[in-house]
């Protein structure tokens, strides 16, 4: 108890020690942060100015995860083929080699400059300060704290890499899914896809497909008329990578007299994404919005190098990337590739789908290429006094990349935003320049060979191109709004959003089952509390069971044939969760659903636009063809699983695991598209399935008359390094689905018994 009470006093002492603007004692340091430990390692860093809070936050980010960081910078900065040689492949799953040349192209020179002389000064100090923690900190690394110490990639770093890395997240709604096939365009009869390969685009179909599920999300935001204590509650579910450019860091910031904010950030981000204040609480959820659109290029029959535009020939202007890669013999070499760029962006080429032919090809525009606002936005988001002030602030910056916005204030009110940066395209460009068929796979798709066709300018947009605030979603209310990855229209059904441009949201669209789970314990009168958003995420309720498994074990009973036995038998014993302790019909059903999803008008009550939160719902097993595909998929899904060996394991746990550390650690939670809330993505590796993506940091914030009382975790722990004390604390905590309180107040950060406090000044 007296240590504990040194260190509580030593925290007070040390802030005093800041540096003050007119102290004559002594010459101030340049940048000075205190950094105070709370449980699991969550670092609470206060300054007196942004450079000092960056100088904490790198040092601290640092201390758990430099070498994640550093190898994504590698990454950034298109090095892997240098340090790593070509053949490897970056934690997007895309090849060194190719991967080099997309984000050489990227983050060229004059784009990383151009976006950080474009940052306010109170940002540019930020990521000053952040690149100086983190050198700090490797000054003082040893190979107990930083495993990679003493690679050659391991290396101090400056602002622009910090910028480069944020160009990296700001393409990830956009080309920055076509990584690949901006690599492989080249004019017919060369060799389009020698960096990628047929693999290579496989792997890429799938990460487009991984992005709406991996990068999801749950938000929940109750306002002071349905919320039991009358105070608003905001429930943040974010579904992110574990490992890799998008693995949250917990941290807790502070600028006395300025900013007190603590929730989540981005690795690289000196600010909070995901988290709440003295006022507010806010969260993301990634959105449906478009952020890119796709343009069709006519080209010269007599030259592929030439596209009509307005009836003139304009030439593609072609770019030598050069990366320098080392070769089995250590030695490096200079390898050059040519990108390709109209006046809409770069050209790709998808085998197939997008294919450059004689006549034709296709380049893209990602309207968060000229996005420089990201940082801006949310470091103002940081400072939002209420709902109302967090509104003007992302209506007028506009700086917010491709998700949406819930939030919650102490005055009781919720808001959610649709505001993102959106393609500007009127109804009428709409309809007169898509292309239907690619439309109609998804990829918004037009006429390059006319400039009509081009993105419209508004003069009320914060960018050239961009729709406006006024014409996007926003929704403020007293009683709830919702979101689980799903567009705009029922983010609460009393107040349907329509009307909106498609690009932005569309209505009259199936829900996600997530969605309609969320949405069944809303609905109605009833006073909502936090347990019951907590029993919402820690109940790992299969939802799509309640919609299918009747059906499906009637059709057990008809069916009375040895190959059913196993699964028929486990799925009449499961319980419709997830939880750890789940039977193995779980690992059925999951199987099931995967070829059921593909079925057409396999539906018992097909989507209903009038009733959405109902349909679909039910198999239609009085339909003979329909019956017999159903019994298919699940003799399918009894095989695959027999394949897996999963049909030996007698609980979920024993199935999902993360084995970062040992032994293994069970984790609850599976498959979001089985309207799952706590929806985690996990792939077969050995004999069980490793948790690759989903619930990340998790927060439950409610404002009282004392302020914000907050709990949640970071499921996959502060520290990707395997020494760390921090590696996997709370991905236990989170196997137990237990939340933790998240000390805000000097109070609760004082009466923490693990406090320990470090000052840092240089």
């Amino acid at each position: 108890m007296q240590k504990r009470t040194l260190v509580a006093g030593l925290a007070g002492a040390l802030l005093g020690l800041l540096p003050q603007a007119h102290a004559d004692s002594a010459r101030p340091a340049a940048l000075a942060a205190d950094i105070r430990w709370t449980a699991y390692g969550v670092p609470h860093i206060r300054a007196t100015d942004e450079g000092g809070l960056g100088f904490g936050v790198g040092y601290a980010y640092a201390r758990d995860n430099a070498c994640l960081l550093a190898d994504e910078i590698v990454t950034a900065r298109g090095e892997r083929s240098r340090y790593f040689g070509a053949e490897g492949e970056s934690s997007a799953q895309v090849g060194n080699l190719a991967s080099d040349v997309f984000f050489t192209w990227l983050n060229r020179p004059e784009s990383v400059e151009a976006f950080r002389k474009a940052q306010s000064a109170e940002v540019t100090q930020l990521l000053e300060g952040y690149a100086a923690g983190f050198n700090r900190f490797l000054r003082e690394a040893s190979t107990d704290t930083t495993s990679c110490l003493g690679q050659p990639w391991l290396k101090p770093i400056d602002s622009s890499d910090l910028v480069r890395l944020t160009r990296r997240l700001l393409v990830e709604g956009g080309v920055g899914q076509f990584a690949q096939a901006v690599v492989a365009a080249a004019p017919p009869g060369a060799a389009s896809a020698a960096l990628t390969g047929a693999e290579g685009f496989r792997l890429a179909e799938q990460r487009r497909e991984r992005f709406r599920l991996e990068r999801g999300s749950n938000a929940i935001a109750v306002g002071a008329e349905r919320s039991a204590s009358g105070h608003a509650l905001l429930l943040a579910n974010p579904h992110f990578p574990w490992q890799g450019a998008m693995r949250f860091y917990q941290l807790h910031l502070s600028i006395p007299g300025k900013l007190d904010v603590m929730g989540a950030a981005l690795p690289g981000l000196p600010m909070v994404n995901i988290g709440f204040n003295r006022h507010l609480a806010w969260t993301h959820t990634v959105d449906t919005s478009s952020h890119f659109t796709l343009y069709r290029l006519e080209l010269d029959p007599q030259n592929p190098l030439h596209y009509r535009l307005d009836g003139r020939w304009q030439p593609l202007e072609k770019r030598v990337v050069k990366v320098r890669v080392r070769g089995a013999d250590g030695q490096l070499q200079t390898v050059e590739h040519n990108v390709y760029e109209s006046v809409y962006g770069p050209v790709l080429v998808w085998p197939g789908k997008l294919d450059w032919s004689a006549g034709e090809a296709y380049a893209l525009r990602d309207a968060n290429l000229d996005n420089t606002r990201v940082l801006q936005q949310w470091y103002s988001i940081n400072q939002a006094r209420d709902v109302a002030d967090l509104r003007h602030r992302v209506e007028s910056l506009q700086g917010i990349p491709w998700v949406n916005t819930l939030a919650a204030d102490e005055h009781g009110d919720v808001l959610y935003l649709n505001q993102s940066v959106v393609p500007n395209l009127t109804p009428g460009q709409l309809q007169a320049c898509a292309i239907p068929a690619l439309v109609a796979e998804g990829l918004p798709a037009l006429q390059g060979n006319l400039g009509r066709c081009g993105w419209s300018r508004d003069p009320g947009a914060a960018q050239p191109g961009i729709q406006p605030a006024t014409q996007l979603p926003a929704l403020v209310r007293r009683d709830f709004v919702q979101n689980s990855n799903d567009s705009a229209w029922m983010t609460n059904p009393a107040a349907p959003l329509e009307g909106f441009s498609p690009l932005a949201s569309r209505q009259d669209q199936p829900l996600g089952l997530r969605a309609r789970f969320a949405l069944q314990a809303l609905q109605g009168k009833g006073a909502i509390d936090e347990p019951l958003l907590q029993r919402l995420v820690t109940g790992n309720h299969v939802y799509a069971a309640d919609l299918v498994l009747p059906d499906l074990l009637q059709l057990c009973r008809q069916a009375q044939e040895a190959a059913l036995s196993s699964a028929c038998g486990s799925l009449a014993k499961w319980d419709r969760s997830a939880n750890l302790d789940a039977g193995p019909g779980f690992v059925y059903f999951q199987r099931f659903m995967s070829h059921f999803d593909a079925l057409e008008g396999a539906w018992k009550v097909p989507f209903d636009p009038v009733r959405p939160l109902q349909t679909p719902s039910g198999i239609a097993l009085d339909k003979p063809q329909v019956a017999k595909q159903v019994r298919e998929a699940l003799l399918a899904a009894t095989k695959e699983v027999h394949e897996l060996g999963l049909d030996q394991r007698q609980r979920w746990g024993e199935v999902q695991v993360s084995s970062t550390a040992k032994p293994p650690i069970p984790i609850p939670g599976g498959d979001g598209h089985l309207g799952i809330y706590n929806a985690m993505q996990s792939v077969p590796h050995g004999d069980h399935l490793e948790v690759v993506s989903g619930s990340s940091y998790i927060q439950l914030v409610s404002f009282t008359a004392e302020g914000p009382q907050a709990k949640g975790l970071l499921a996959f722990s502060q520290a990707s390094e395997p020494r760390s004390p921090h590696h996997a604390d709370q991905t236990r905590l989170f196997s137990r689905q237990a939340w933790s309180p998240l000390p805000f107040t000097e109070a609760q950060i004082d009466a923490d018994p693990t406090l320990r406090v470090v000052r840092l000044a240089q």
